[in-house]
């Protein structure tokens, strides 16, 4: 008889907290428990509106089941992230092995691990201690992992890769001098009869083969105990890994040298040779490998270590009425900071007092200094001129905006690019697949090979075992993600996730917003046209005392203006923005409205009597602002905003990467057409209202390219979110910025290019490095297992395979290291435009 309850024995209980929003009653209380408890493995559940929470027991069940139940009844589970350091990881197989286990607890919902970084992004829900759990696992199964908490400084890695590397490079001292007599011992008899005949007569066969074995045995258990150790391990869990190869590998050298050194009668007569050497060169050439490419991928991420020495370690602080030098950790939001000339502002602030010029290209990008005085803002990293400033914190430690590129660097590079998902799939079979090749390539040598062949099938699967590199496959993408993302931020350019790279790279459509992003957001009023009957300067002084309540920069020119002319501003008594039409207001009992002819037209205004006004400013590229006074036209206004030096070469260099550039503005059609053709852009999208820009781009991507937007204003948000990739100027709203894919430090278009080439060049160099991964290993293998001998009496020799095996991941990490010299050539500058001229 079956016993229906043996399940609970195999499968403990799991209790898991989660966090649910948008429940509201008794009713929302039961569709979240029916939807959870019909998943299966669920036990119990019970929901606490109060608490917003929920518990749930479980056997078996997993995470990421719970939480779609609870999102198919119309709740949204909180979920949180983590991550973790993980030191000890080898290849691919590591990857794919450490993904596993962290998916296999209990509330994790996720996890992404980057070889390269050496880091994992854990997903979760329930208590902060679920991220713990994870360490555990991981650290359990051989591993090294701690969680990365709030408050530990950004790149605090390096120390600890600069301690494996020291430790790394001990290791290689040893075996080198314990493998170089030993090759001597093992090979010079057979390059020279004299060595060989000299070897003989001073040591003795026997004794030879005991100095030979003590060396060996000195590199495998001393220096290659750590293959032998992981390796071990990894076998006994099933999963094998790239220290099981070189385990394998090695020790069968060193097994089968071992019986023929000393018990050669349990082997066939004539097969009773020894290779003491091979695997002692093995691990040789291995920790070699390991070091240059440990060193290499200190050199992927300086981009970062680069950034974290923006921060000065001391500041001067004002405490009690004095000025004393502080850690900068020590500094809190509104202590008063001095910053002398030449010296690295340690925090975000307002200047109190003082002035200077700053020098923000670490920021910016821009070589030019800027100036600061009382009120203005500064930005930690960046460095003081000739003058003292006196500062007030806003913003310190892990929030200022050095910190924040830094966040965003690390997670970018700690993406995965949909690219990876192949490589992953192959990886996590790589390792297994390999061994079974080295049995097969010992079988078929047994009982096909020449006579006396046990000692060449030995050999040729250790070859086998020693040859395969899931190492290059596995840091094929990461390391040039890593560079590609450093070098960007370099530039001012942030790619707020690692996929935004292979996103960008595939843009074929560039749209870009007009005003703040082709031109400089700052429009001046050039002009007034009053019609009969009305006065310019009183038309003037009733639009900017409503205009003075808009953050608009057209109604920032027009209140500019007045207060030039030193009109007098009147309260509004009433006042109604309408998006995308312009504003409605009374004004000292007189009714009006401001905006463009569309809102005149929707009022029902006659626009007669300003048509050839309107025409006139459009035609020279002024942007006309109708003013109606009583339900009448009263004037029509002209305001300029200067193009972008930058923007028609910026565009230049777009076009000549064969991108198709179109400009998206609520000017009027013949306005933004003559704006067009000065800047060389072929598609317009005009009369555009804020809440239609993300049509705009739906409609754009209805054509089946991927569309690139372009933005910086809070009404750009919609768009930057619909397009396929967006990019926000960093110098605009922190709303767009949130919103991009992209962020360009300043406001400098040319970057736009600089980012899509750059996509170009790391999705080109990812490509590279899987070709020579996959290529190498699918060249080198049937090498190894003795293909060319038939046919050509070649065969790859431990020792080479070792070495191959060595230079494959190094050549991997130098190649993607290739992109720290990635420059693009711009088109060359030219005079500044003014979309008046």
């Amino acid at each position: 008889m079956t016993d229906t309850n043996a399940r609970p024995i195999l499968s403990p209980v799991e209790v898991l907290d989660i966090t649910i929003r948008g429940m509201s009653c008794a009713s929302c209380v039961g569709r979240v428990e029916r939807a959870v408890r019909a998943v299966d493995g669920v036990e119990d559940v019970a929901v606490n509106i109060a608490t917003e929470g929920a518990r749930v027991s479980f056997r078996g069940a997993r995470g990421a089941g719970i939480l779609e139940a609870i999102r198919s009844s119309g709740y949204e589970p909180e979920e949180h992230q983590a991550e973790l350091t993980i030191r000890g990881m080898s290849c691919a197989a590591c990857v794919g092995r450490i993904e596993r286990i962290l998916k296999a607890v209990p509330g994790v919902t996720g996890a992404s691990v980057n070889l390269a970084t050496e880091r994992a992004r854990v997903t979760f829900v329930g208590r902060d201690d679920v991220a713990a759990d994870a360490a555990e696992a991981v650290t359990a199964s051989g591993y090294e992992a701690r969680v990365v908490t709030a408050n530990q400084p950004a790149g605090g890695a390096d120390e600890a890769r600069t301690a494996d590397l020291a430790a790394l490079r001990g290791s290689l001292i040893i075996a080198t001098l314990a493998t170089l007599p030993l090759m001597v011992i093992e090979m010079g008899s057979h390059l020279s009869d004299g060595l060989h005949h000299a070897l003989a007569d001073g040591l003795g066969e026997g004794m030879a083969g005991a100095i030979a074995f003590i060396l060996a045995s000195i590199v495998l258990l001393g220096p290659g105990r750590v293959f032998y150790r992981r390796g071990f391990l990894a076998l006994l869990r099933g999963a094998p890994d790239m220290n099981s190869l070189v385990m394998l590998g090695t020790g069968t050298a060193y097994l089968y040298s071992t019986v023929a050194a000393f018990l050669p009668s349990l082997l066939p007569e004539g097969l009773a040779h020894t290779y003491f050497e091979a695997g002692a060169v093995i691990v040789t050439l291995v920790l070699l490998g390991r070091y240059l490419e440990g060193r290499a991928r200190g050199r992927a991420g300086s981009a970062i270590r680069g950034l974290l020495t923006l921060q000065p370690p001391v500041a001067r602080a004002v405490r009690d009425g004095r000025a004393e030098d502080v850690t900068a950790d020590s500094l809190r939001v509104g202590d008063m900071v001095i910053v002398r000339p030449g010296e690295r502002i340690p925090v975000d602030g307002d200047v109190v007092s003082g002035s200077s010029y700053v020098d923000e290209s670490m920021i910016t990008g821009e070589p030019v200094p800027s100036g600061k005085g009382s009120g203005s803002s500064v930005v930690g990293g960046t460095v003081n001129g000739a003058g003292t400033l006196t500062l007030k914190a806003t913003k310190v430690g892990r929030d200022t905006v050095l910190a924040q590129i830094v966040r965003t660097v690390e997670e970018a590079q700690a993406s995965k690019l949909p690219i990876q998902a192949l490589v992953d799939r192959i990886t996590l079979w790589f390792v297994p697949a390999i061994i079974a090749c080295a049995s097969l390539t010992l079988l078929v040598w047994l009982l096909f090979g020449p006579d006396a062949s046990l000692g060449l099938a030995v050999v040729n699967a250790v070859a086998v075992l020693i040859v395969a590199c899931p190492c290059a496959m596995g840091l094929a993408t990461p390391t040039s993600i890593m560079v590609g993302t450093g070098k960007a931020a370099e530039l001012g350019i942030l790619f707020r996730r690692g996929d935004a790279l292979q996103a960008l790279r595939d843009a074929r459509v560039v749209a870009l917003d007009k005003t703040g992003t082709l031109t400089e957001g700052r429009p001046a009023l050039t002009g007034i046209e009053a019609n009969d009957g009305f006065d310019e300067n009183e038309v003037l002084a009733l639009a900017a005392s409503v205009e003075a309540r808009s953050e608009h920069p057209i109604a920032q020119a027009i209140v500019a203006e007045a207060r030039r002319r030193g009109l007098p501003l009147v309260e509004p008594a009433a006042f109604e923005a309408v998006p995308g039409f312009g504003i409605e207001a009374e004004v000292a009992s007189r009714r009006l409205a401001i905006g463009a002819d569309r809102l005149m037209r929707r009022k029902g205004h006659d626009l007669a009597a300003g048509a050839q006004a309107a025409q006139d400013m459009s035609r020279k590229g002024h942007t006309p602002v109708y003013v109606s006074v009583d339900g009448r036209l009263a004037a029509v206004l002209a305001v300029s905003d200067r193009i972008k030096d930058t923007t028609a070469p910026a565009l230049e260099d777009l076009r000549r990467m064969g991108l198709r550039v179109v400009m998206i503005t609520g000017d009027n059609r013949a306005t933004a057409d003559v704006v067009a053709r000065r800047l060389g852009i072929d598609e317009v999208l005009a009369e555009v209202v804020p809440a239609g820009k993300a049509e705009a781009v739906r409609r754009l991507q209805a054509g089946g390219d991927a569309v690139a937007f372009v933005g910086d204003g809070i009404n750009d948000a919609p768009a930057l979110a619909q397009a396929d990739i967006g990019i926000a100027i960093g110098t605009g709203t922190d709303i767009a910025i949130e919103a991009a894919d992209v962020v360009l430090m300043s406001g400098d278009l040319r970057n736009v290019a600089r980012a899509v080439a750059l996509s170009q060049a790391t999705l080109r160099n990812i490509r590279q490095n899987l070709a020579w991964a996959f290529g190498y290993n699918v060249v080198l293998i049937p090498v190894a297992a003795g293909a060319l001998y038939p046919a050509f009496g070649i065969l790859l020799s431990p020792m080479l395979a070792g070495l191959a095996m060595a230079l494959s991941s190094v050549s991997v990490v130098g190649n993607a290291l290739r992109l720290k010299r990635f420059r693009m050539p711009v088109s060359p500058g030219v005079p500044a435009v003014r979309a008046s001229e």
